[in-house]
């Protein structure tokens, strides 16, 4: 099958409420949409970067440059096959989250075709999925005690809270003797502290926290091992894992006991189902990070977690969370979980209305003559 064409789309989707963490503060989520079309059937993929380079060296224009220079051009003479493109863009240096939106339409294309799910195709074992839901940094602690409350309320099955140097114990001692010990709190440092903070860091020990993530810069995995050899609370690894490979050197360097894997981060689905298999064969659990993706990237996610090692709750909230309208339907939380989509490829598809709403550029880029 050939590819006639792929569209570059981008939108912007103002936030609910603002989203702080350790790196900055967003307000609406830009996003880059990638639609490859093959005759009557198309396909999307969604972009994770973000418009600045803080979480990633990658950022959106520089995504969409890449794509369009580069990846179609490498990627037009092997037609609509998803395993080809891994190896046709392989000359190319770095820019995972590109090289995913790309592989994740062109994937989804494929599937529509053959009228296969993606959790099916990557291998899911689950209808529904246990979520939880990231809590960024607020003014006040009980500011925090309020959005917490709020979520638990909900039903999610699990409060991830972003931390950072000044913002850390107390926060965290609060919403522990707030809500109990039976809730599963985490966090999430962003890579905001150094080696130096080691004995700090420990002291989170004491609130009996499910995980602490990406303490560190994302190639230093001895002050992680170090940490991990100290704390009981178990070390969960992010921004270091970009591939199955960095997958299997942390392991084997002891610098995580956790891994959170993010599609985009690991270059698309198919990778992520290799770190996945590497974490597996280790006894080392796995759950589905987030992107403050759109209603695609949620959809795609979910399959994902549907694999048998995503075991912990990930980070694939409802669409009430982030935004009053998304550019599909809506995700809605049921007893802490979400279903996973069981439609041909990721299983949704964008309104017409919603998409032409939020969207701020598109470019129709053809393949075939």
């Amino acid at each position: 099958m050939k590819i006639d064409g792929v569209e570059l789309r981008e939108v912007a989707l103002p936030l609910v409420s603002p989203f702080r963490t350790s790196l900055g503060t967003q307000h609406e989520r830009e996003a880059l949409l990638v639609r490859v079309v093959s005759g009557e059937v198309e396909g999307w993929g969604e972009c994770a970067a973000e418009d600045e380079p803080t979480y990633s060296p990658e950022y959106l224009a520089g995504a969409a440059d890449l794509i369009r220079r580069f990846v179609l051009p490498a990627l037009a003479p092997h037609g609509l096959d998803p395993a080809a493109v891994g190896p046709a863009l392989r000359h190319l240096r770095g820019h995972v989250m590109a090289k995913a939106a790309v592989e994740t339409a062109v994937l989804d294309c494929w599937l529509r075709a053959h009228r296969v799910s993606l959790a099916q195709h990557l291998g899911g074992v689950r209808r529904r999925v246990r979520v939880g839901v990231s809590v960024g940094i607020t003014e006040t602690v009980d500011a925090l005690l309020d959005t917490v409350d709020k979520h638990l309320t909900a039903g999610y099955a699990r409060i991830k809270l972003k931390i950072e140097p000044g913002w850390d114990l107390e926060p965290v001692r609060a919403v522990r003797e707030t809500f109990g010990s039976g809730v599963m709190l985490t966090v999430d440092a962003n890579t905001a502290y150094t080696p130096a903070d080691l004995r700090h860091l420990a002291q989170l020990d004491a609130y009996g926290l499910a995980m602490i993530e990406q303490p560190f810069a994302p190639g230093d995995l001895r002050s992680h091992a170090a940490l991990a050899a100290r704390l009981d609370t178990p070390v969960c690894l992010d921004e270091s894992i970009t591939s199955a490979r960095d997958a299997a050197e942390a392991i084997r360097a002891g610098a995580c006991s956790i891994i959170n894997i993010k599609p985009g981060r690991v270059g698309g689905y198919l990778e992520a189902r290799r770190v996945h298999d590497v974490a597996e064969a280790n006894g080392v659990p796995v759950w589905c990070g987030g992107m403050l993706e759109t209603g695609l990237g949620r959809a795609a996610n979910l399959a994902l977690a549907g694999l048998p090692g995503f075991t912990l709750p990930g980070d694939i909230s409802a669409t009430e969370r982030y935004y009053h309208r998304d550019i599909t339907r809506p995700f809605v939380l049921d007893g802490g979980e979400l279903p996973v989509p069981e439609g041909p490829g990721i299983g949704v598809t964008p309104d017409p209305e919603a998409l032409k709403s939020c969207t701020t550029s598109a470019e129709w880029i053809p393949l075939s003559p």
